[in-house]
């Protein structure tokens, strides 16, 4: 079994990188023998806020992790989230409140380890 790390550091919305690397992700996690793991850095800790209503037409990072989530695993940096605000009511359900030593650990256990 492969094992991919994505690293994602971005906010949600405002160029592509995230988007682009949650479309990389969902098509390896629907691979045969690939377990795909993302963890959220910085501003990407926003993606998995929930509620989030974007314009019709407009991609939505929220679904696009809840599909994630039902074959992958998902964490965010909890020094990120307070830095931010944020608190573990307003994430999606399945994603954890992590520690940079968690992604220590998925980046020494990951075969790849791709940054966005």
């Amino acid at each position: 079994m492969t094992r991919t790390l994505f690293i994602l550091n971005d906010a949600p919305y405002g160029n592509e990188r995230v988007y682009n690397a949650l479309r990389l992700a969902g098509a390896l996690v629907n691979k045969e023998d690939q377990h795909v793991r993302v963890f959220l850095l910085a501003d990407a800790v926003t993606c998995a806020k929930a509620g989030q209503k974007v314009p019709e037409g407009y991609y939505n990072v929220q679904l696009m992790l809840r599909k994630l989530l039902q074959k992958g695993e998902l964490a965010m940096c909890g020094t990120c989230m307070d830095a931010r605000g944020m608190t573990e009511a307003e994430i999606l359900e399945g994603v954890r409140r992590s520690t940079l030593n968690q992604l220590a650990d998925w980046t020494i256990e990951a075969d790849k380890v791709l940054v966005f």
